[in-house]
């Protein structure tokens, strides 16, 4: 047993009792058997080799990969997949009615005030239409589970989501160090999912496809690189393409298609206005725009979504988001602040976030003082207890707090494919419940087996 169980916090690797979960148990013994400073060691030296990198604002370029990879059951991760899929398909329908008709909001399920003051709206896009329907090509979704085991999504991401090159990454890393008498599900067929998602928004039958970077100076530019030799694709830095006429072109090719990773999210900037005059032949991954389907007040109303749109119940539920524009909802925050987590509405990256039972009284009245000035520009949620799983810390296995990012590729508005496991992201500081590069957070492989 590397460290005693703890009421109240599901733990992804080992039984209350402290035994190892099946799934986990040959893992856990091939680290055990291997030294885990020792297997943390092989799988570091690996990615070093391989040059797999990730800046974060500190300026750490290494992408820190545990050795002790997370193991989800078939029976686990099926209802998880249909879950996404679900959502996704959802999500890319909300965009096409908020850019649209915004039958939602004649319905009376979401006040248009939550669709207008997104960050990432973009009024010049209304009344557009997405090649092929396809607004969200990649997703990246952020899901926790709670003490009783039940997943849930903290948030979505679909502005310019990263990660599926660093799960393939992370395979392979620890691959390199386990041997598994029960393999995982490969992720082989990560590449022809981006693939897909790609030509799913090209105008054309035979379309020329970029991969769209900023240069080595963004943090995941290694991942740009690795889709754009995958995909055996032009990697171009925007001044490498032109606009002639209401054509983009890459040297003397016309360009079809770009896989947009740059910074740059919004129409109001270099990238967006080198793109948008091109928009009637260009198909995009993700579309500009497509971030309001992130929004962190957007996410309050997921659920709905699916109702709305696709008649279904929703088979993955949302860490329930509150309004604070709605005097009742802005009314429990106040009164409830010790006990919710209060996250800035344009935020990233776990920056500025107050999590309540945490904070201290001047941090509670500073929050509750923000949100009464300007209640639009926060959401509030009650804290989930993360899960955690054995983590190498100084050479030894300790509990460490995890999320998980999944990712789903849609090749058609109805046509949602989900890669098999993700990124889980860990928070190597003893207690963090932000899991993220830039507060001191890693990565590890997820396996699903059976």
């Amino acid at each position: 047993m590397p460290y005693p169980p703890r009421a109240g916090i599901f733990d992804e690797a080992l039984e209350p009792d402290g035994t190892p979960r099946p799934q986990a148990a040959d893992s856990l013994a091939a680290i055990a058997e291997r030294g885990p400073a020792t297997a943390l060691a092989v799988v570091r030296e690996d990615l070093r080799a391989r040059g797999v990198s990730f800046s974060s604002v500190n300026g750490d370029a290494e992408f820190l990969v545990d050795a002790v990879p997370r193991v989800l059951t078939a029976t686990e991760w099926e209802p998880l997949e249909m879950g996404l899929a679900q959502r996704v398909r959802a999500l890319n329908r909300f965009l096409a009615d908020a850019y649209g008709p915004r039958e939602i909001v004649a319905e009376g399920v979401m006040e248009e005030r939550v669709i207008e003051t997104a960050e990432c709206y973009e009024p010049a896009l209304r009344g557009f239409s997405a090649p092929g329907g396809v607004w969200i090509g990649v997703a990246g979704l952020d899901l926790v589970r709670d003490p009783s085991g039940r997943f849930l999504v903290l948030e979505d991401n679909v502005t310019t989501p990263s990660g599926v090159g660093y799960a393939v990454a992370a395979r392979d890393a620890v691959l390199s160090v386990l041997e598994p008498a029960q393999r995982p599900r490969p992720l082989d067929g990560a590449v022809e999912l981006l693939r897909g998602a790609m030509t799913a928004v090209a105008r054309v039958e035979q379309p020329t496809l970029v991969v769209l970077t900023d240069g080595p100076e963004n943090a995941a530019y290694w991942e740009h690189r690795w889709a754009a030799e995958c995909l055996g694709v032009a990697l171009a830095e925007p001044d490498e393409l032109e606009l002639r006429g209401a054509r983009l072109h890459h040297g003397d090719e016309p360009v079809d298609v770009v896989y947009r990773r740059t910074n740059a999210d919004v129409l109001d900037s270099d990238v967006g206005r080198l793109l948008y005059p091109a928009l009637g032949t260009l198909g995009m991954v993700n579309a500009f725009g497509a971030g309001v389907a992130d929004d962190k007040l957007v996410h309050a109303y997921v659920e709905d979504m699916v109702r709305f749109y696709l008649r279904e119940e929703p088979l993955l539920p949302s860490v329930p988001t509150l309004d604070l524009a709605l005097d009742e909802h802005r009314g429990r925050a106040l009164d409830e602040a010790a006990e919710l987590v209060f996250k800035p509405r344009d935020g990233y990256g776990g920056v500025d976030v107050v999590i309540g039972p945490h904070a201290d009284p001047p941090a509670i009245e500073e929050v509750r003082r923000k949100v009464q000035a300007d209640p639009g520009a926060y959401v509030a949620q009650p804290l989930v207890m993360l899960s955690r799983h054995p983590t190498v810390i100084d050479g030894r296995l300790a509990a460490r707090h995890v999320d998980l990012r999944p990712f789903v590729f849609l090749h058609g508005p109805d046509d949602a494919r989900v890669l098999p496991g993700g990124l889980t992201r860990v928070a190597f500081d003893e207690g963090a419940l932000v899991v993220n590069s830039t507060q001191n957070g890693g990565a590890k492989d997820t396996w699903i087996v059976g």
